[in-house]
């Protein structure tokens, strides 16, 4: 589980394709820190630590999280929003992050904001997992590459997120622009409370 407040981004130093798989090699300023079999999420999607080698560490993706996800796309040099798992210690300061990326969206537009700006997204609609708790709504959570995000101005395929400054310069945000491909994951207490209605 994770809280959506991201660490840093780590740097794509290598990219291996085995069958269906991609191996994704990574350095950051923790990679001493991590462990073999550790979890660590990458733009939102929780992978593990495979190996760890000469500073630099190995998460694998499958097919599955590779169709969900933007990560097929990154190339060497790429950054990418990292986090650990979530101390159970510790303050939930953004929210229940699973790590589970529920599909893709497209930046649409970047309005400035007076000193922080505004990213407006746009996701394909299925009307079926809509019914299942998979939209925004106003003011609440979104997970955008592994950041925890409050909602504005939801319509049914589209929502805008408000990034401070600090968030612009500490995440991959800094390298988003219009037409950039973004992970989504809608916020599970959501998911739960359409699944009760179904019951």
């Amino acid at each position: 589980m994770f809280s959506g407040i991201i660490e840093e981004f780590a740097t794509v130093t290598a990219i291996r394709k085995d069958r269906e798989n991609i191996d994704f090699t990574l350095s950051c300023s923790f990679v001493g820190e991590l462990k073999i079999d550790q979890s660590v999420a990458h733009n939102g999607v929780c992978l593990t630590v495979v190996s760890i080698s000469d500073g630099c560490y190995t998460v694998t993706a499958m097919k599955e999280t590779l169709d969900r996800s933007n990560l097929g796309l990154l190339q060497v040099g790429d950054k990418v929003n990292i986090e650990r798992s979530m101390l159970l210690n510790g303050r939930l300061d953004g929210h229940i992050v699973q790590g589970h990326v529920d599909q893709t969206a497209r930046c649409t537009a970047i309005d400035d904001a007076d000193g922080s700006k505004y990213f407006t997204f746009s996701y394909e609609l299925d009307r079926e997992m809509a019914r299942r708790g998979y939209f925004t709504v106003d003011k609440g959570s979104v997970t955008v590459n592994g950041v925890s995000l409050t909602v504005c101005n939801p319509t049914d395929h589209t929502f805008q997120v408000a990034i401070i400054p600090y968030t612009l310069e500490h995440t991959n945000f800094c390298d988003i622009h219009v037409g950039s491909v973004v992970n989504l994951e809608f916020d599970i207490l959501g998911k739960y409370i359409a699944r009760l209605q179904q019951l």
